[in-house]
């Protein structure tokens, strides 16, 4: 740092090396010192300020590799032979890397034709050709350099006068370069606008902020469109004409570009064997199913026995079954996903070999552990349509999807696809499909897309007819699916009754000899308690754990209930005094999934989030389509719905859903990926029913605290 003028500011940074071989580089031609300017020290303080914040945004980025080399000149730009010879100095315009950011801001003049120029330190005014610098002389040199992707902001009054000028020199760009590589130029002011200087700053680093915290963008580039929409949401009504972007020189393009760094990115490991073909925010679903945490910020691993449901979910997966169709069955919130999550996880060599998991592997019967199967494809199935679903077992078998035709049926194109994938295998295929209850089109996945998978299924049994496709020799499919029916009736001494309809009985009328396994068994009832005395405290004494069997006996067969019920008990001062407390019995756990949540929503006071807030948000999830809501401004604005007349500003919004996503209630929500935005929904089908209730609102205050 050095001191200028009273102020301080970021050293200038030399040249670097090369300049033409930097392959992201930021120049920033930024003029601060006007002598004779009556508000020289104010001007001054607001372009270090403007430098600093895209120093942070496109040089400081917290992921290096989404970095750009800084380029600046080693000394103040006083007069136009300076700023001629730093465009020498750093060949812009034989530039020929990936990316290059150029920003401009200084004092800027609106010329007597169609021409803006950047005002000097010593630049005459009654010879604007002579002492001044055409501004449109340094935008072209980065547009006509040999960079695959430039974007230039210039920031200064007057800007939108260029527009004549920069429209004649784009055309003067070779059509090979305009045709392929992405350009782009935004200003800041219009044709009569000037600047704040402070303005630009303050709105930048606002956008920054919501990127990194609220606007849940997932890619590691923006689009140029998403970067002017987060800044404009920083604009005041009466500034939108004033300070709005304007895009003079647009890249022909809505796909991300390389030129803008997200902020909010966050790189996550690339994911191994069954989750390949997935997002990483889609493992963490297979991961919280498989471990069951109460929220994605613990890495214990809390499920516990199963072992006869395990062991045979091992044996279908294991080397000595080829073919063959599992469904595993029961009622809503069993446990089913976690039964497939589990083998779906464990099958993976490279999971098993992370040491955070090895002790999974190594404190569970050997034969509840599936073989290795890096092939093994997994997908859930929650609100997929037909050409989802199809899409969505390609890819996660590592496939490029086919193009389709204009005239073409998507679900066609992809199962056709997935078909001549399992015939020509030289290994035998797995997949695994959660919650295809929860489908949408499901009458159509199991038709078009699961039927005719249906011959490779088939097991071939000595002595009886081959009834399996000609010239069939391919190792073979194997399904394992997990789909919802009603708990079936029970009585001493008799057979379970199984209910005769729904998504269950059409797969066994596909697949006959599918194998049938049941997670809401009596003898659940014991995994259950062991789950609980895990979640609460892996040492939990001989005294709770009796004190466990009366809450288990209130919330089985529902895991989902348990969970939530085992959190509650880990975060009491006294976990036994709440679990003998027969008032928690009583007005919790016997009203299931809805008596625990208003628990934990009149609890979340104490946190500093109103619970009618809390709730409204919940419920905003439960009614957001798709894979769930996006934070921005659309969870606030559904939110706002159920919170009438009452509302909250902006900001408060903001506090609260950081509340909320940090807070206790963490654990009602999962998150996954949509239109590459982070989006919140309900954890559970069970809980999203709850919350989508009419009458479904906050009790009256009282009961227990925490």
């Amino acid at each position: 740092m050095r001191h200028t003028g009273g102020e301080v500011r970021p050293t200038a940074l030399p040249l670097q090396g090369d300049a033409t071989s930097i392959e992201r580089a930021l120049l920033t031609l930024a003029v601060r010192d006007y002598p004779r300017d009556p508000a020289r020290e104010q001007f001054a303080r607001g372009i270090d300020q403007q430098r600093e914040v895209v120093h942070e945004w496109w040089w400081r980025t917290p992921d290096p590799e989404l970095a750009f080399t800084p380029v600046e000149p080693p000394q103040e730009l006083v007069n136009r032979d300076a700023v001629e010879e730093f465009l020498r100095a750093s060949k812009v315009r034989d530039m020929n890397g990936e990316a290059l950011v150029v920003f401009i801001t200084s004092h800027g003049i609106a010329g007597s034709s169609d021409t803006h120029f950047l005002r000097l330190p010593e630049t005459d005014s009654k010879r604007l050709l002579a002492t001044a610098v055409r501004t449109v002389d340094v935008v072209s040199a980065a547009l006509d350099s040999h960079a695959r992707n430039v974007l230039v902001i210039v920031n200064t009054c007057f800007a939108g006068n260029m527009a004549a000028d920069l429209a004649a020199a784009h055309k003067e760009i070779r059509p090979d370069r305009r045709d392929n590589c992405q350009l782009d130029v935004l200003v800041t002011c219009g044709l009569k606008s000037k600047i704040e200087v402070t303005r630009f700053p303050t709105l930048l680093r606002a956008a920054l902020e919501r990127l990194r915290r609220t606007a849940g963008i997932t890619t590691p580039y923006l689009s140029v469109p998403d970067f002017i929409a987060q800044y404009a949401l920083g604009l005041r009504p009466e500034e939108e004409k004033k300070f709005k972007l304007h895009h003079l020189v647009q890249g022909g393009t809505l796909q991300p570009s390389v030129c803008l760094p997200n902020p909010g990115y966050v790189r996550l490991p690339e994911l191994p064997g069954a989750l390949a073909g997935h997002t990483p925010w889609a493992a963490e679903y297979w991961l919280d199913r498989a471990s069951g945490r109460p929220h994605d910020q613990d890495s214990g691993w809390y499920f516990r026995g199963r072992e006869s449901l395990n062991r045979t979910v091992a044996d279908f997966l294991g080397p000595g079954t080829r073919r063959g169709v599992l469904l595993v069955t029961g009622c809503a919130g069993s446990g089913k996903s976690a039964v497939l999550a589990r083998a779906v996880m464990l099958s993976d060599p490279e999971f098993r070999g992370d040491p955070l998991y090895k002790q999974i592997e190594d404190s569970s019967a050997a034969a509840t552990i599936p073989g290795e199967n890096p092939r093994c494809a997994a997908l859930l199935a929650r609100s997929l349509d037909a050409a989802q679903f199809a899409a969505g077992l390609v890819t996660a078998l590592g496939l490029p999807l086919r193009p389709v035709g204009p005239t073409d049926d998507q679900v066609a194109v992809w199962s056709r696809q997935l078909l001549a994938h399992v015939e020509e295998s030289d290994d035998p295929v797995t997949i695994v499909v959660d919650a295809l209850d929860e489908a949408q089109e499901q009458s159509r996945i199991v038709s078009d897309v699961l039927g005719p998978l249906e011959p490779w299924c088939r097991v071939r049994v000595p002595g009886q007819r081959q009834d399996r496709p000609a010239g069939d020799t391919s190792p073979g499919l194997r399904l394992l699916i997990s789909v919802r029916s009603s708990q079936p009736a029970h009585s001493a001494g008799s057979v379970a009754v199984e209910d005769d309809a729904g998504l269950l009985h059409t797969l066994r009328r596909l697949f006959p000899a599918a194998l049938v396994e049941r997670t809401d068994n009596p003898a659940s009832k014991e995994d259950m308690k062991r789950y609980l005395s895990a979640l609460i405290t892996e040492s939990a004494g001989e005294e709770l754990v009796r004190a466990i069997s009366p809450v288990v006996d209130a919330v089985w067969p529902s895991f989902i209930d348990a969970r939530l019920a085992g959190y509650q008990l880990r975060n009491a001062p006294d976990p036994l005094a709440l679990a003998r407390d027969e008032e928690w019995h009583r007005t919790t756990l016997t009203q299931g999934i809805r008596g625990l949540l208003y628990r934990d929503l009149r609890i979340v006071e104490n946190d500093g989030l109103h619970p009618r807030v809390a709730l409204a948000l919940l419920k905003a999830s439960a009614y957001a389509k798709g894979q769930g809501v996006p934070w921005g401004e659309v969870w606030p604005a559904i939110a706002g719905v159920f919170l009438l007349p009452d509302q909250l500003e902006p900001q408060e919004w903001d506090t609260m859903i950081g509340k909320l996503l940090s807070g206790r209630l963490s654990g009602y929500l999962a998150q996954s990926i949509e239109d590459d935005r982070r989006v919140y929904r309900p954890a559970h089908e069970e809980l999203a029913a709850e919350l989508l209730r009419p009458d479904s609102d906050l009790p009256a205050s009282g009961g227990d605290h925490d």
